[in-house]
C-alpha cells in the first residue's frame, strides 16, 4: 500500500483532512491547551512543542499509523485530529481510530464530516477493510460520533487501555467496507446523497 501523503487527503463542504507536519506544533499545542477541559478524562493530546514533536514523529514516520489533521476550509485552522493507529495489512487490513475535536470546533458537526472523509480515505487509498473505535463507555460524545458515522457496537473490553493512570474499560465499535456499501445503497434507494 502506498504511504505517500498528498498535501490534502480529502475535502468536504466545511472541513478537509491532511497529514500532520512538524510545522503544525504551535497551533496544535495551543488548541490542545485551550481544550483541556473538553478532553479530560478521555484523551491527552500534546500541549508542548517537545511532546508534539514526539507525537508527530510517530504519526509521520510509523507505517502502522496515519495521522490526519482536521482543518476548516474557511481559514485553514486546525479543528481536531483523527488518527488511524495499529494499521495491519495482509489478510486483516484494519486500523483503529483515535480522535479529538478542539474546543472551538466542538459541537459544530465538523468532526462528523471529517470522520466520513477519513473512513473514505482508509477504505479507498489505504485499502483497509475494517476500522475500529475503542471508546470509554461514559464518553457519550465520542459514542454518538461513532454511531452517526455508521459504526456498530461489537463488544466490551474490560481494562482495555491505560489512560490517566488507570486501566479503562472500553466499548468496541467497528465499521467494514461492506457496511459502508450497504449504507450508501440505502441512501441512494431513499433518494439521498
Amino acid at each position: 500500500m502506498s504511504r505517500a501523503h498528498p498535501a490534502h487527503l480529502a475535502e468536504g463542504p466545511r472541513v478537509g483532512i491532511r497529514p500532520f507536519t512538524y510545522a503544525d506544533a504551535a497551533e496544535f499545542t495551543a488548541r490542545a491547551r485551550e481544550s483541556g477541559e473538553l478532553h479530560r478524562p478521555w484523551l491527552f493530546p500534546p500541549t508542548t512543542d517537545e511532546t508534539y514533536a514526539a507525537y508527530a514523529r510517530v504519526l509521520i514516520e510509523d507505517p502502522t499509523k496515519a495521522g490526519c489533521l482536521v482543518y476548516e476550509r474557511a481559514g485553514g485552522g486546525i479543528a481536531g485530529f483523527i488518527n488511524i493507529n495499529n494499521i495491519v495489512e495482509g489478510g486483516f487490513r484494519s486500523g483503529a481510530l483515535g480522535y479529538g475535536a478542539f474546543a472551538h470546533a466542538a459541537g459544530r458537526g465538523l468532526m462528523g464530516e471529517a470522520l466520513a472523509l477519513v473512513v473514505r480515505h482508509a477504505f479507498g487509498e489505504l485499502r483497509l477493510h475494517r476500522l475500529e473505535i475503542n471508546v470509554q463507555p461514559r464518553n457519550t460524545a465520542s459514542i454518538a460520533l461513532a454511531r452517526r458515522a455508521g459504526f456498530r457496537l461489537e463488544g466490551f473490553s474490560p481494562r482495555f487501555l491505560f489512560i490517566d493512570g488507570a486501566w479503562r474499560d472500553h466499548q468496541r465499535w467497528a465499521l467494514t467496507t461492506e457496511m459502508t456499501e450497504i449504507t450508501e445503497r440505502a441512501k441512494t434507494a431513499a433518494g439521498g446523497h
